[in-house]
């Protein structure tokens, strides 16, 4: 599932239910982007983001190593740096585990 079809579902949703007589697609669409950039930020801040039932993200240290340039095959400086790691609540790993 793409972030579009995210946006899509939400508003489907919430249409069913009848909540949708103030959120337009454009209003969806705008929350969903809050909340993704709101995650990012707590995440380049160095904090952790748990979302119960869900999973939680959180940042990895990868150290410096050597590396090698695949065209040439000479060795090279590869600099330390961070990744997003996630790891699946117990519910997540349930539902999909079926």
């Amino acid at each position: 599932m793409v972030k579009s079809e995210l946006i899509k579902n939400l508003h489907t949703k919430l249409k069913k239910q009848s909540i949708t007589g103030s959120l337009d697609h454009e209003v969806i669409e705008e929350s969903v982007n809050h909340i993704l950039d709101t995650l990012a930020d707590a995440l380049a801040a160095g904090g952790r983001v748990e979302i119960r039932g869900f999973g939680s993200f959180s940042l990895h240290d990868i150290p410096a190593r050597l590396g090698r340039n695949p065209k040439s095959g000479e060795r090279v400086h590869v600099p330390p740096k961070k990744a997003v790691h996630f790891k699946p609540g117990a519910d997540l790993r349930d539902q999909v585990d079926c």
